[in-house]
């Protein structure tokens, strides 16, 4: 048996490649966060941090114990890519047994009585694995919001809390609108009394772009 070594010798040429980006704010990036409802303490649920890119849901410090309090308004998530987006997941860890998380579009209504809403978090129950939530395509302005892609409201800037909101009550449609509010259900019926606090992970994914 004969073995046939054949080596090429290739010349390499070396080719460098920059890269750059911007972090934002989360109320100005191209999926972004605005603020809805107040608090109990009477500022946006939804807070920033003197201008810098951090920000945090505040639900205020006298939420009574033995009962539940619904913000169906909590906030709202807006999508500025040029393509539909998909919220697949919401996790909640810390103190995840005491809150509810709601995917939904009319902002007035709650959200468990809203045909077409999903939710996204039920407490102690953890995931229900229910189907998601997809945002339609946003046009890169984060000053607006709009529920059929022509139609545009206004999201301005919250001084005072250091962030982007909106007040106006259209509600959103599931694929077509570029956003959708988020109800949050703090459960303290069965909560003793003190501190509770954790973290909200949301999950989106993009089927083209």
């Amino acid at each position: 048996m004969v073995t046939v070594s054949a080596v090429v010798a290739t010349q390499y040429a070396r080719a460098d490649l920059s890269f750059s980006y911007t972090v934002v704010h989360p109320s100005q990036g191209f999926i972004r966060f605005i603020g809805g409802d107040n608090n109990t303490n009477g500022e946006r649920i939804f807070q920033g941090d003197n201008g810098t890119t951090t920000f945090s849901l505040s639900f205020g410090d006298d939420i009574t114990h033995g009962m539940n309090k619904t913000y169906t308004a909590a906030f709202a998530i807006v999508n500025e890519e040029g393509f539909k987006v998909n919220i697949t997941d919401i996790d909640v860890a810390g103190d995840s047994n005491y809150i509810k998380v709601w995917l939904h579009g009319d902002p007035t209504q709650d959200a468990s009585s809203e045909a077409g809403a999903v939710l996204m978090w039920d407490g102690s129950n953890g995931d229900p694995d229910n189907s998601y939530w997809t945002l339609g395509a946003g046009n890169g302005n984060p000053s607006d919001m709009s529920d059929d892609g022509t139609t545009q409201i206004s999201t301005p800037w919250d001084y005072s809390n250091d962030v982007r909101y909106c007040e106006d009550t259209t509600a959103a449609t599931n694929g077509t609108s570029d956003y959708v509010w988020v109800q949050v259900t703090i459960i303290a019926y069965n909560a003793n009394m003190g501190d509770y606090s954790g973290t909200i992970t949301f999950y989106f994914e993009a089927s083209t772009h």
